[in-house]
């Protein structure tokens, strides 16, 4: 017990694992001399786009749970900035939701997804090592949300893709690469 009474949350284990072996392997690597000039990790940013929510609007309903499910954070519903004619959309229709993760839960879905979500694709060959945004942050998009293990696939009433975009402090895509790959992010080889 802590000073206040409560037990202390353990570390997860992934953000252990970036502390004892990857900060001291790119300090080495990119000849960092200080601690606080290796890139960390800073947000995780999940987002599902809904265009059938302008039929079905319990589409948002189900998205939404399914996002709470799988990052364990009640999402926010993002809604159209402009009115489109084309598309019949009108300024605030609710088109997508996302989750923006910080702190243990960050560590906890980015251990989730490396470790089981991943290589639970249909036919996973590994991600693109090529997805970063020159900045060192890493998007990738998954086809379905069935590769989480805490959906139900008899509760789901349609299957949805969804964008992972991790964010990190790196200046260079090749620091934020090999900082994932150190975490045995499974790049494409090749």
């Amino acid at each position: 017990m802590s000073e206040n009474g409560k037990t202390p949350t353990p570390m997860p284990r992934m953000k252990e694992r970036y502390q004892q072996e990857v900060v001291p392997a790119l300090m080495k690597e990119f000849n960092y001399k200080n601690v606080m000039q290796v890139p960390r990790f800073t947000k995780i940013s999940v987002n599902i786009g809904l265009g059938e929510a302008l039929q079905n609007s319990k589409a948002i309903e189900a998205a939404t749970r399914d996002m709470t499910i799988m990052t364990g954070q009640k999402p926010v519903v993002t809604r159209a900035r402009r009115s489109i004619a084309t598309f019949k959309l009108r300024e605030g229709m609710p088109i997508g939701a996302k989750v923006t993760l910080r702190g243990n839960r960050m560590w906890d879905f980015l251990d989730r997804l490396i470790n089981i979500v991943l290589p639970r694709q249909r036919d996973f060959q590994g991600i693109s090592p090529d997805s970063f945004d020159g900045r060192g942050n890493y998007s990738l998009g998954l086809r379905e949300q069935l590769v989480f293990p805490e959906i139900d696939y008899d509760e789901i009433d349609k299957v949805r893709g969804l964008e992972v975009t991790i964010v990190t402090t790196s200046d260079t895509d090749e620091e934020a690469r090999r900082m994932l790959a150190l975490l045995d992010m499974p790049f494409k080889r090749g």
